[in-house]
C-alpha cells in the first residue's frame, strides 16, 4: 500500500490521463493514497506516434519527467510542415525547436505512445502509486458519510475519498456519474495508422523520400476531404504515419480491417512521394474517430472524470492526451491545497465529503471551456486541412505565406497559425491559474 498521510484517491483507467493523475497525486504534500484500477489484464504500450505539446510539456518537466521521456526516444520537433496535397509543395513551415521555449516556456515533443505510457507507469509506481491490472470497475457504492467503494467486476471492493474516471472513450465511470448512457458520437472520419522502418523507407530508392525520413519535422499533407501525417519516431528508426478519410463504415462499427489497395485510392492524384510512402503499408486497420461536442456534468459527489472520459477531441491539433496531463496534474494540485487548508484535519467525515464535492465542482469550472475550446479547435483544425480546391484554400494559403514573414505572430482564420489562440493553447498555465483561483474558492468554504 502506498505511503503518505493524505487522502486516498482511486483513478479508474491507467492510461495517460490516469497515470498523470496518479504521479501528480504522489507527489501532493502530504502524497495521497493512490490506488489505479485497470481493467485490462496487463498494461499493453501499444499505439503509434504522439505529440506532447509545450501546454503538457511544461507539466510532465515540472513533475520530473522531462530527461525520462528524451531517455525513452521523446524528441523535439524542429519544424511543423504544411503541404499541398497533390505534389507536396510547401505551402507553410512553422519553426517549434526553440521558439516553442521561448514563446511558451517548454518544448514541443514526439514520442512512441507506448514508450511515453511507460515513463508515466514506472514513475507512477516509483513514486508509490498501487498500480492493479486485470481490475474491472462495474460500480460505485457512494456515501455521504463514509469513503467511496469501487465495485469490481470479480467482488472485490477498494474504498477511497475520491474515485476518478480515466478510463478514456468508453467511460464506464461517466456512466456511473451521468447515472445514463453517454456514448461518443461518430465524427464523419476515420484514421488508417502505421509504422514503417527506416529501412524499408529507404528502400523505397525514392531522393525526396531519403531527404525527408533524415527531417525532424512534423510533415502534413493537406487535400480535399482528407489529410495525412507523417514524423519520424524513436531516434529516426521508425516513422509514424496517419492517413485521414471520409468514414466509409456502418453506423456503429468502430474498427474494421482495410486493405492497402483501398487506402491507397483514397489518396490517387496526390503526391507521388506521399504514394510511395503509403505502399509501405503491408496491412491496414480503418478507427472511426468519434468525440462529442460537451459534457455538462463531470463530477457528481466525490467522484469526478477526466481526459477523454469527459472530454474526447478530434486528433487535430496534438491536444487530446495533453488536455488529460492537464486534468491530472490540476486535480494532484487541488487535492494538495486542500489538505493544507488549517480546517481540514479538524473536519467530521460528512463535512469532509461535502467540501470534497465542492472541489471537484470547482475543477470541473476550472476545466471546462478550456476543454470546449480545444474539442471546437480541433473541428476547426480539421475545416481547414480538408478545403477542396477554391476561394476559401487560396485564401488560406496567402494567410499561410504572409504569417512565416511575421514569424508567425499575426491573426489569422485557421487556428493553427493564428497567434492569439496558440498562445492561449500552448502558453496559458493551467497549474498556475488553477493554484490563483483555489485561493477564491477555499475563501468561499
Amino acid at each position: 500500500m502506498a505511503s503518505g498521510d493524505g487522502l486516498r484517491v482511486i483513478i479508474v483507467g491507467a492510461g495517460i490521463g490516469g497515470l498523470s493523475c496518479a504521479i501528480a497525486c504522489r507527489q501532493a504534500n502530504p502524497p495521497l493514497h493512490v490506488t489505479v484500477l485497470e481493467r485490462a489484464p496487463d498494461i499493453l504500450t501499444i499505439g503509434a506516434g504522439i505529440h506532447i505539446p509545450p501546454n503538457a510539456c511544461r507539466i510532465l518537466t515540472n513533475l520530473g519527467l522531462l530527461d525520462k521521456l528524451s531517455a525513452a526516444g521523446g524528441y523535439e520537433i524542429e519544424d511543423f510542415t504544411l503541404r499541398r496535397y497533390e505534389d507536396g509543395k510547401v505551402l507553410a513551415e512553422k519553426p517549434l525547436k526553440g521558439r516553442m521555449e521561448k514563446e511558451y516556456h517548454a518544448k514541443w515533443i514526439s514520442i512512441h505512445r507506448g514508450d511515453y505510457q511507460n515513463v508515466l507507469l514506472d514513475a507512477a509506481v516509483d513514486a508509490g502509486a498501487d498500480v492493479i491490472t486485470n481490475a474491472e470497475v462495474t460500480g460505485v457504492v457512494e456515501s455521504t458519510e463514509g469513503p467511496q467503494t469501487a465495485i469490481l467486476k470479480d467482488g472485490r471492493r477498494f474504498e477511497a475519498d475520491v474515485v476518478i474516471g480515466a478510463d478514456g472513450l468508453w467511460s464506464h465511470m461517466r456512466e456511473t456519474i451521468l447515472q445514463r448512457p453517454f456514448s461518443p458520437k461518430e465524427t464523419g472520419d476515420l484514421a488508417y495508422r502505421g509504422t514503417f522502418t527506416r529501412e524499408q523507407l529507404l528502400a523505397l530508392n525514392n531522393e525526396r523520400i531519403n531527404k525527408l525520413v533524415d527531417q525532424t519535422n512534423v510533415q502534413v499533407w493537406m487535400g480535399p476531404n482528407r489529410h495525412a501525417v507523417f514524423y519520424p519516431l524513436r531516434n529516426h528508426t521508425e516513422y509514424n504515419l496517419v492517413l485521414i478519410v471520409a468514414d466509409d463504415l456502418p453506423e456503429g462499427v468502430r474498427t474494421s480491417p482495410g486493405t492497402v489497395e483501398e487506402l491507397a485510392a483514397n489518396f490517387v492524384g496526390w503526391d507521388p512521394m506521399l504514394s510511395d510512402i503509403i505502399t509501405c503499408l503491408k496491412t491496414s486497420l480503418k478507427w472511426k474517430l468519434l468525440h462529442f461536442e460537451s459534457l455538462d456534468q463531470w463530477t457528481r459527489g466525490t467522484m469526478a472524470l477526466l481526459g477523454d472520459a469527459s472530454h474526447p477531441t478530434l486528433p487535430y491539433q496534438g491536444q487530446g492526451a495533453a488536455m488529460a496531463v492537464e486534468d491530472g496534474a490540476i486535480l494532484g494540485a487541488l487535492f494538495s491545497k486542500w489538505q493544507a487548508l488549517p480546517t481540514t484535519p479538524s473536519l467530521t467525515r460528512s463535512d469532509k465529503n461535502k467540501q470534497l464535492a465542492s472541489l471537484l465542482t470547482f475543477y470541473q469550472e476550472l476545466r471546462q471551456q478550456r476543454t470546449k475550446t480545444n474539442v471546437a479547435g480541433a473541428v476547426g483544425t480539421r475545416h481547414y486541412y480538408h478545403l477542396v480546391d477554391g476561394p476559401e484554400q487560396e485564401e488560406r494559403d496567402r494567410f499561410l505565406a504572409a504569417l512565416m514573414k511575421t514569424d508567425w505572430q499575426g491573426p489569422c482564420p485557421f487556428n493553427w497559425a493564428d497567434a492569439e489562440y496558440q498562445r492561449s493553447l500552448l502558453g496559458f498555465d493551467v497549474c498556475d491559474d488553477a493554484e490563483a483561483r483555489f485561493k477564491v474558492w477555499a475563501a468561499t468554504i
